[in-house]
């Protein structure tokens, strides 16, 4: 595992210490893949079933869940809440620099041909 996954099992570790608990599961792994790509997640379960939180029929059960329904708002939000007390980076540096270049419209800057500055 290499550092950076280590740092997410380390967060994991100081946020649920205990073990991640069933109404957890579901959000947690949703997070994890928005920020994580599908190799990077694999590690993290793999560390997850070593631990002893979750085993491989766990792990099918949660794709499922993943794929076939979004967790509530209310769960994820629990979930971020907890991360984020154990210093999990809940804003992503790409979502400022996308912000960082958009208008007050909501259009990247210079996207358009037609504008001052857009491409040529």
């Amino acid at each position: 595992m290499n550092a950076f996954l280590a740092k997410i099992a380390a967060w994991l570790n100081a946020g649920y210490p205990e073990g991640v608990p069933g109404p957890d599961r579901v959000p947690l792994l949703a997070l994890l893949t928005r920020r994580l790509t599908n190799d990077e997640v694999k590690a993290v379960a793999r560390d997850l079933i070593d631990r002893g939180d979750f085993d491989h029929i766990d792990i099918g059960v949660l794709i499922t869940q993943i794929t076939d329904e979004l967790p509530r708002a209310e769960d994820v939000e629990r979930v971020r809440e907890r991360l984020a007390a154990k210093g999990w980076p809940l804003d992503d540096p790409r979502d400022a620099e996308d912000a960082l270049d958009t208008d007050d419209t909501g259009r990247h800057n210079g996207d358009d041909p037609k504008e001052p500055g857009g491409p040529a």
